[in-house]
């Protein structure tokens, strides 16, 4: 009997045991489980209020700053639960309360990047700690998001990320090389190729192979595709292409960080888990502009608008000059090869399906979209990816091989940065 009672004893100890490991590695037992993912998608969505909505314009800059809010909530995050490599914070306080922690880490990164906005973030900040029951736990989440907040700032002082985005260039006579188009009288901060890079190792790593040749049948095609599909009053671009051409017109970073949002929900994600995923999914984001714009200034490529009004200087008798030609949206001010937004929109496509699946079905609205108000539905990332892309060439603003050079480059940065990145902790 006396061995009975004491096998019966070390079978406690051995279940209780097990309960802690159980809640220690992250089975059901695990309290971050049942956290809801609010506290990210609020602060996804005051830090594109804070940029200005859909006023923005700063696009460069909007990536960078959404890259720093999310990895001062994620590292913030698992100060308090460690289940990811954390990115520039190493503290730790299990007693810190979780979403006071994610909150502070965003509010104290948004009042140093927009001190403009002070009253603004003030408010959303207060409103995310009112629900929070006062006490130490609530006190120490402060606290620790506040130091991962300073850890991501420190980091970037001195990035490269300041200056006037609006810097005129030079003009040039000679075929193929980038003009400024109309509206437009300078090229968006082209100083943006050198900042510092959030996770590739240098600035050239994917750096797109060049452009097809003037004089080649490659780039006649892509010329005369866009010349007439692209144009203001194409007669073949379908009510369809016109409608995703405007849908996907708003800036990259904001379309994506919405997919984004919309998924996590979808998904029921919780709150670790969607730190982790706007992580990273900002941090391909911002080096995928700075890789496009390192492309785009060693090549140096002309827009579509300029290649069409002088195609009587680029050597190829398969190509039109129409001098009158515009496009259907109006061309950013920026290098034509290759397409950033296509870059942009594959790193994160790439990034949601590594970590969710591709194969995810979401539906989403778009500021721009026309009519107003309406949505589009998707089957999978990679869907979603190629018809942002396309957009591109239906607007009139990309050549199609520029399009599918940004969606090698985009899925080439967002594959880097999920296997090098907010990794789980075995």
């Amino acid at each position: 009997m006396k061995h009975l009672r004491n096998f019966g004893l070390m079978l406690g100890m051995s279940i209780s045991l097990f309960t802690i490991s159980c809640s220690r590695n992250n089975y059901p037992a695990d309290p971050i489980k049942t956290l809801p993912n609010d506290v990210i998608l609020k602060w996804n969505e005051v830090a594109y209020e804070g940029f200005g909505g859909v006023q923005y314009q700063h696009s460069l800059m909007a990536s960078r700053i959404n890259a720093m809010v999310h990895i001062a909530m994620h590292d913030a995050l698992n100060g308090v639960y460690p289940r990811y490599t954390t990115y520039a914070f190493t503290g730790k306080d299990a007693g810190a309360d979780p979403v006071a922690a994610a909150a502070s880490a965003a509010h104290a990164v948004l009042l140093h990047e927009l001190p403009g906005k002070k009253g603004f973030l003030d408010s959303a900040w207060q409103q995310s700690l009112a629900p929070l029951a006062d006490g130490d736990a609530k006190q120490r989440g402060i606290k620790l998001g506040e130091d991962a907040a300073q850890a991501i700032i420190a980091m970037r002082a001195d990035d490269g990320s300041a200056g006037d985005p609006m810097v005129p260039i030079a003009g040039t006579d000679l075929p193929g090389k980038y003009q400024v188009v109309p509206p437009f009288n300078f090229c968006f901060a082209p100083y943006w190729e050198n900042i510092k890079l959030f996770g590739l190792q240098k600035k050239d790593q994917f750096r797109v192979a060049a452009p097809p040749a003037l004089n080649s049948a490659a780039y006649a095609t892509a010329f005369n595709e866009v010349k007439e599909t692209g144009s203001r009053n194409s007669s073949t671009r379908t009510a369809d292409q016109t409608a995703y051409a405007k849908f996907w017109y708003e800036f990259s970073e904001a379309g994506w960080n919405r997919v984004a949002r919309t998924v996590a929900i979808n998904k029921k994600l919780n709150l670790l888990e969607t730190a982790r995923l706007f992580a990273l999914v900002d941090i391909a984001l911002a080096d995928a502009y700075t890789a496009g714009w390192d492309s785009k200034a060693h090549y140096n490529f002309w827009r579509p608008y300029t290649a069409i009004h002088f195609a009587a200087a680029d050597g190829n008798d398969q190509t039109t000059a129409d001098e009158q030609w515009l496009p259907c949206e109006n061309t950013p001010p920026v290098q034509d090869y290759p397409s950033t937004h296509s870059a942009l929109g594959n790193a994160a496509a790439t990034v949601l399906a590594r970590l969710l699946g591709d194969h995810t079905n979401f539906t989403m609205s778009s500021p721009t979209a026309f009519p107003a108000g309406s949505t589009r539905s998707f089957s999978s990332f990679s869907q979603a990816a190629k018809e942002n892309a396309d957009s591109r060439v239906r607007a009139g603003i990309h050549f199609r091989f520029a399009c599918e050079a940004g969606l090698e480059l985009g899925h080439n940065v967002g594959d880097w940065i999920v296997n090098n990145y907010c990794k789980p902790i075995n």
